[in-house]
């Protein structure tokens, strides 16, 4: 087989040594003005690379692609090395295009197209093939977590070239203080990635989906994801709800103890002041609700609710003081200690300003009185006393501005 394929590569290179002294001989002028074009190709792992080679001026002149191992794949439309995987896709003067399927990292190098002139002339096109990384695995999570616990998450991925970047993200927010580490596959192409990522754990963290991302370029904008969900387990938060906020003589009351915790904690222990209900006929308990029957001023205390679970006990207290319906409808009724508030001011106000008025036409009519009474002196009658007590005053300026 070896032997078979020398003889075919032998044959083709006479073949285009001969039509390259044709050529030459008839058309050397020509052939200088001939040069091959090629173009780099970027293609991922498994795919199919197209070379191509253009000439835009072209005698008759043979084309032909060769691999980086310098072997002769086609010349012309002539295949030269039996490999399945590499076809021809157009051949003529001006152009010699091949393919190459399910390409592998070890196809990756430069190729090269030759034209046949005097001397011959060649391009090169390097051939990229893009390493695709694996799924990646997430692995540091052993469940359940304590509330408080440090944890410490791995991601990892592998045959990635050039090396894959790798994200994370806590409820679609991205965590940037991250640890990196690329390191180099045993076939010294690829690049297996790791990423950490170290947090305090809370219960706020429970249920939570904790992401790592794979971006690539092989990828075509479509990462690569793992996920995995918190489980934490935390110590219970107790909170109790009245179904009224202001319990009456003779109503029930219903208190709810609202507990939180993981594990679930259940049941819940109620207690009246330190010690057990006492009246159990009339405070009934049914799951997580103390209800309360008929309620009377005997009632009054601190009820307290207590949950426990495997991780810790938590409790909460209400203190229960029982209203006399009379007292809450005058509460529920109009403030009127407020609205006689209001009309006091008003009246005092109103009361303020007759006053004023009062006294401001008393001294009007006071100086009126005093000026007719000034006139009135040797006066025949009412107009010549007011025209008398003008002209005195008159007088009275004059006099002030003579001694002044």
């Amino acid at each position: 087989m070896i032997w078979k394929r020398s003889a075919v590569l032998r044959f083709y290179s006479v073949c285009g040594l001969l039509l390259q002294a044709a050529a030459s001989k008839s058309k050397v002028k020509g052939s200088q003005g001939q040069f091959p074009l090629t173009q780099n190709v970027t293609v991922v792992e498994g795919g199919t690379a197209i070379l191509t080679c253009r000439v835009d001026q072209n005698d008759n002149t043979s084309l032909q692609w060769s691999n980086p191992a310098q072997q002769t794949l086609y010349f012309d439309d002539k295949k030269a090395l039996r490999d399945n995987r590499i076809e021809l896709v157009r051949a003529s003067w001006h152009e010699l295009s091949i393919s190459v399927s399910d390409v592998s990292l070890s196809d990756e190098g430069q190729y090269t197209c030759s034209l046949f002139t005097m001397p011959v002339k060649t391009s090169k096109a390097y051939l990229t093939v893009l390493g695709v990384p694996e799924k990646p695995q997430i692995s540091g999570f052993s469940s359940p977590v304590m509330e408080g616990d440090l944890m410490q998450l791995t991601c990892k991925t592998s045959g990635s070239k050039p090396a894959a970047d790798i994200r994370w993200f806590k409820n679609d927010k991205e965590i940037k203080d991250v640890k990196y580490l690329k390191e180099e596959d045993a076939n010294r192409k690829t690049f297996t990635v790791s990423s950490m990522l170290d947090f305090r754990v809370d219960r706020s963290d429970d249920g939570v989906a904790v992401i790592c991302r794979v971006d690539h370029e092989s990828l075509n904008a479509t990462p690569q994801v793992a996920m995995q969900v918190l489980e934490i387990h935390y110590t219970p938060s107790v909170k109790i709800i009245p179904s009224t906020p202001f319990p009456q003589e003779g109503q029930a009351l219903t208190l709810t103890c609202e507990s939180k915790g993981k594990p679930l904690p259940e049941p819940v222990l109620w207690t009246k002041d330190g010690a057990e209900l006492p009246d159990p006929d009339r405070m009934v308990v049914s799951g997580r609700e103390l209800n309360i029957l008929f309620l009377n001023k005997t009632d009054n205390g601190t009820y307290r609710c207590e949950a426990t679970n495997t991780i810790g006990q938590s409790s909460a207290e209400y203190v229960l003081i029982v209203h006399d319906p009379n007292s809450l409808a005058g509460q529920n009724g109009p403030d009127h200690a407020l609205i006689g508030g209001i009309v006091a001011v008003v009246v005092f106000v109103t009361l303020c300003s007759i006053f004023l008025l009062g006294r401001y036409l008393a001294r009007h009519k006071g100086t009126y009185l005093t000026n007719e009474a000034k006139g009135a002196e040797d006066a025949p009658d009412a107009d010549t006393a007011i025209i008398n007590a003008e002209g005195s005053q008159v007088n009275a300026e004059e006099k002030k501005e003579y001694f002044i």
